[in-house]
């Protein structure tokens, strides 16, 4: 399949020797200060194509139809040192999805590979997500590949429509967008979304940073550009410091030790 992505090059030797310093551009950190969301770029940063060939393996989303997912989660050290803490399902309270299918529900899926999180890039992309968010060591850290392939038209959010993930620091980066019409982002300010603030359409390699405790977001529906191809679209979640008092009750109970934004 062709990857549209192709198109965007990656030379290691335009890595910094400290790849966690000066990930992401003063502007970046500006913007979530001032208007609580920011919009970049990690392709110069990563090997976007390599990371493009973990999504053909995905299992299939047991609770979505039309949807594949891994899921991890992940913790720095006191060294900054990326650790897999384990299995822990996801879970979100029905004040933060609408989604009947998703809404007050343990949801088990299948970790990230290892060889996806031994990759030198994909350390340094959770390290620098980590220093940007100030996240402390042994604060749980959720980062998931998702995303739906196929024909016709349908709907990624899957009746979640303008929602909060329940959490404090979320991002959202663009693996692949291959034959895509549609998924444009929006954010608002209010739920009903009777403020909108901005609409984007983020391409591989792009990165959406929000404070999912302030703002909404949704994502249009999407379909395919030339009917005689199917359509695929992944993307890269990575979000912590949970709001959601359900998440954060399953997460205490399988990581008794870590460091939680517990709201009572």
């Amino acid at each position: 399949m062709k990857l549209d992505t192709l198109k965007y090059g990656f030379d290691p030797a335009t890595m910094p020797l400290d790849p966690v310093a000066d990930y992401w551009t003063p502007e970046v950190t500006q913007a979530l200060r001032q208007q609580d969301w920011a919009q970049t770029e990690v392709r110069s940063r990563v090997d976007l194509e390599a990371w493009q060939a973990f999504t053909a393996d995905l299992p299939r989303d047991p609770y979505v139809n039309r949807r594949w997912k891994r899921m991890s989660w992940l913790t720095l050290d006191e060294r900054g040192d990326v650790h897999d803490m384990g299995a822990c399902p996801m879970a979100q309270g029905g004040a933060f999805n609408d989604a009947e299918s998703m809404a007050d529900r343990l949801r088990y899926y299948e970790p990230l590979t290892p060889e996806f999180m031994a990759r030198p890039d994909v350390k340094a992309f959770v390290r620098a997500w980590a220093r940007l968010w100030d996240l402390k060591p042994n604060e749980p850290i959720l980062m998931q590949i998702t995303g739906v392939r196929g024909e016709g038209m349908v709907d990624p959010l899957q009746g979640q429509g303008i929602h909060a993930d329940g959490c404090k620091a979320l991002s959202v980066m663009v693996v692949n967008r291959d034959n895509v019409a549609g998924a444009e982002n929006h954010l608002y300010a209010d739920k009903a979304g009777t403020r909108p603030l901005v609409d984007m359409t983020l391409d591989p390699g792009d990165i959406l940073h929000l404070r999912d405790d302030r703002l909404y977001h949704s994502v249009d529906a999407l379909a395919q550009d030339d009917e005689t191809a199917p359509f695929e679209r992944f993307i890269v979640i990575i979000n912590s410091r949970f709001v959601d008092e359900f998440q954060n009750r399953i997460l205490r109970r399988h990581f008794p030790d870590a460091v939680l934004n517990e709201t009572r």
